[in-house]
Protein backbone atom coordinates (compact mmCIF):
# COMPACT_ATOMS: atom_id res chain seq x y z
CA UNK A 1 0.00 0.00 0.00
CA UNK A 2 1.38 3.43 -1.59
CA UNK A 3 1.34 6.63 0.96
CA UNK A 4 -1.46 8.76 -0.55
CA UNK A 5 0.21 11.74 0.08
CA UNK A 6 3.00 11.86 -1.94
CA UNK A 7 5.05 14.52 -3.00
CA UNK A 8 8.19 13.99 -4.02
CA UNK A 9 10.74 10.91 -5.22
CA UNK A 10 14.49 10.69 -5.56
CA UNK A 11 16.99 7.64 -6.07
CA UNK A 12 19.37 6.87 -3.95
CA UNK A 13 22.54 5.14 -4.27
CA UNK A 14 24.03 3.22 -1.37
CA UNK A 15 26.67 0.33 -1.06
CA UNK A 16 24.03 -2.26 -1.21
CA UNK A 17 21.91 -1.12 -4.33
CA UNK A 18 19.95 1.69 -5.20
CA UNK A 19 16.91 2.66 -3.75
CA UNK A 20 13.82 5.08 -4.66
CA UNK A 21 13.12 7.56 -1.67
CA UNK A 22 9.44 9.12 -1.77
CA UNK A 23 8.48 11.78 0.65
CA UNK A 24 5.34 13.64 2.22
CA UNK A 25 5.41 16.89 3.07
CA UNK A 26 5.62 15.79 6.44
CA UNK A 27 8.90 13.35 6.51
CA UNK A 28 10.15 10.05 4.44
CA UNK A 29 7.38 7.83 3.62
CA UNK A 30 9.04 5.38 1.35
CA UNK A 31 12.29 3.65 1.25
CA UNK A 32 12.69 0.47 -1.30
CA UNK A 33 15.54 -1.37 -2.67
CA UNK A 34 15.05 -1.95 -6.26
CA UNK A 35 13.63 -5.39 -6.63
CA UNK A 36 12.82 -5.65 -3.19
CA UNK A 37 9.69 -7.46 -2.18
CA UNK A 38 6.41 -4.79 -1.34
CA UNK A 39 8.10 -2.30 -3.82
CA UNK A 40 5.50 -0.41 -4.88
CA UNK A 41 6.81 -0.23 -8.24
CA UNK A 42 6.98 3.48 -10.78
CA UNK A 43 5.72 6.55 -8.38
CA UNK A 44 3.45 9.08 -9.84
CA UNK A 45 5.32 11.93 -8.21
CA UNK A 46 8.26 14.67 -9.03
CA UNK A 47 11.79 13.61 -9.31
CA UNK A 48 13.39 15.81 -6.33
CA UNK A 49 16.85 15.17 -4.85
CA UNK A 50 16.95 18.22 -3.28
CA UNK A 51 13.85 18.17 -0.92
CA UNK A 52 14.66 18.29 2.50
CA UNK A 53 13.39 15.27 3.66
CA UNK A 54 14.47 13.09 0.62
CA UNK A 55 18.22 14.87 1.14
CA UNK A 56 18.30 14.37 5.05
CA UNK A 57 17.52 10.40 3.92
CA UNK A 58 20.33 10.78 1.59
CA UNK A 59 22.93 12.17 4.08
CA UNK A 60 21.49 10.06 6.52
CA UNK A 61 21.76 6.87 5.06
CA UNK A 62 26.03 8.38 3.99
CA UNK A 63 26.43 8.54 7.44
CA UNK A 64 24.68 5.21 8.41
CA UNK A 65 26.85 3.10 5.47
CA UNK A 66 30.45 4.87 6.60
CA UNK A 67 29.73 3.47 10.23
CA UNK A 68 28.28 6.59 12.29
CA UNK A 69 26.35 5.26 15.01
CA UNK A 70 22.66 5.95 14.24
CA UNK A 71 22.28 9.17 12.03
CA UNK A 72 19.03 7.22 11.14
CA UNK A 73 17.32 7.73 14.32
CA UNK A 74 15.93 11.23 14.00
CA UNK A 75 15.09 11.43 10.69
CA UNK A 76 11.30 12.65 10.58
CA UNK A 77 9.06 9.96 9.12
CA UNK A 78 5.28 10.00 7.79
CA UNK A 79 4.39 6.17 7.24
CA UNK A 80 1.04 5.35 6.24
CA UNK A 81 -0.64 1.77 7.60
CA UNK A 82 -3.34 0.42 9.99
CA UNK A 83 -2.78 0.68 13.60
CA UNK A 84 -0.98 -2.21 14.15
CA UNK A 85 1.35 -1.74 11.77
CA UNK A 86 2.31 1.15 12.80
CA UNK A 87 3.10 -0.15 16.24
CA UNK A 88 5.21 -3.06 14.64
CA UNK A 89 7.31 -0.24 12.63
CA UNK A 90 7.46 1.62 16.42
CA UNK A 91 8.93 -1.37 18.13
CA UNK A 92 11.22 -1.55 14.97
CA UNK A 93 12.37 1.89 15.54
CA UNK A 94 13.33 1.78 19.81
CA UNK A 95 15.75 -1.38 18.47
CA UNK A 96 19.24 0.30 18.85
CA UNK A 97 21.68 -0.31 16.54
CA UNK A 98 24.36 -3.54 16.95
CA UNK A 99 21.17 -5.02 18.60
CA UNK A 100 18.87 -7.94 17.36
CA UNK A 101 15.11 -9.28 18.77
CA UNK A 102 12.36 -11.57 17.24
CA UNK A 103 8.98 -11.65 15.94
CA UNK A 104 7.43 -12.50 19.09
CA UNK A 105 9.10 -9.71 21.33
CA UNK A 106 8.13 -6.82 18.58
CA UNK A 107 4.72 -8.59 18.50
CA UNK A 108 4.97 -7.86 22.30
CA UNK A 109 6.03 -4.51 22.28
CA UNK A 110 3.55 -3.65 19.87
CA UNK A 111 0.72 -4.39 22.01
CA UNK A 112 -0.07 -8.35 20.69
CA UNK A 113 1.67 -10.77 21.95
CA UNK A 114 0.03 -13.20 20.09
CA UNK A 115 0.11 -11.88 17.05
CA UNK A 116 3.87 -12.97 15.80
CA UNK A 117 2.88 -13.95 12.41
CA UNK A 118 0.87 -10.40 12.18
CA UNK A 119 3.97 -8.98 13.55
CA UNK A 120 6.04 -10.76 10.81
CA UNK A 121 3.68 -9.75 7.93
CA UNK A 122 3.87 -5.90 9.45
CA UNK A 123 7.98 -6.17 9.16
CA UNK A 124 7.78 -7.32 5.68
CA UNK A 125 5.62 -4.26 4.65
CA UNK A 126 7.68 -1.90 6.58
CA UNK A 127 7.82 1.22 3.78
CA UNK A 128 11.20 2.55 4.97
CA UNK A 129 14.17 -0.17 4.85
CA UNK A 130 16.69 0.34 6.53
CA UNK A 131 15.56 3.13 8.65
CA UNK A 132 12.87 1.26 10.56
CA UNK A 133 15.08 -1.43 11.38
CA UNK A 134 13.58 -4.78 10.50
CA UNK A 135 16.77 -5.81 9.32
CA UNK A 136 17.12 -6.86 13.03
CA UNK A 137 14.53 -9.10 13.68
CA UNK A 138 15.80 -12.52 13.77
CA UNK A 139 14.03 -16.43 14.12
CA UNK A 140 13.31 -17.35 17.50
CA UNK A 141 16.24 -19.39 17.37
CA UNK A 142 18.21 -16.51 15.84
CA UNK A 143 18.33 -17.88 12.44
CA UNK A 144 17.79 -15.43 9.52
CA UNK A 145 14.64 -14.95 8.18
CA UNK A 146 13.40 -13.36 5.12
CA UNK A 147 14.37 -9.98 5.00
CA UNK A 148 12.28 -7.98 1.89
CA UNK A 149 15.45 -6.50 0.03
CA UNK A 150 16.86 -10.14 0.34
CA UNK A 151 18.93 -11.77 3.08
CA UNK A 152 22.22 -10.81 1.28
CA UNK A 153 21.44 -7.42 2.31
CA UNK A 154 20.23 -8.28 5.75
CA UNK A 155 23.47 -10.24 6.37
CA UNK A 156 25.31 -7.30 5.43
CA UNK A 157 23.25 -4.90 7.29
CA UNK A 158 23.91 -6.90 10.45
CA UNK A 159 27.42 -6.85 9.81
CA UNK A 160 27.36 -3.39 9.65
CA UNK A 161 25.74 -3.03 12.96
CA UNK A 162 28.32 -5.78 14.33
CA UNK A 163 25.38 -8.04 15.23
CA UNK A 164 26.80 -11.53 15.66
CA UNK A 165 25.15 -13.75 13.10
CA UNK A 166 23.66 -17.25 13.07
CA UNK A 167 27.29 -20.05 13.49
CA UNK A 168 28.87 -16.99 15.09
CA UNK A 169 28.07 -16.08 19.09
CA UNK A 170 24.77 -15.32 20.06
CA UNK A 171 23.21 -11.94 18.84
CA UNK A 172 23.03 -9.28 21.36
CA UNK A 173 19.39 -9.40 21.93
CA UNK A 174 17.15 -6.00 23.13
CA UNK A 175 15.89 -6.23 26.34
CA UNK A 176 12.41 -7.78 26.53
CA UNK A 177 13.40 -10.41 23.44
CA UNK A 178 13.47 -14.10 24.56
Amino acid sequence: MTHPRLVAQARLETPLGPMTAAASAEGLAGLWFDGQAHHPGPLVVPTQPGHRWLKAADLALARYFSGDADPLRDLPLDLHGTPFQRAVWRALRALPRGHASTYAAIAGQAGSPAAVRAAGAAIGRNPVSVLVPCHRVLGASGALTGYAGGLDRKRALLRLEDVALPGAAAPRQSEGSP
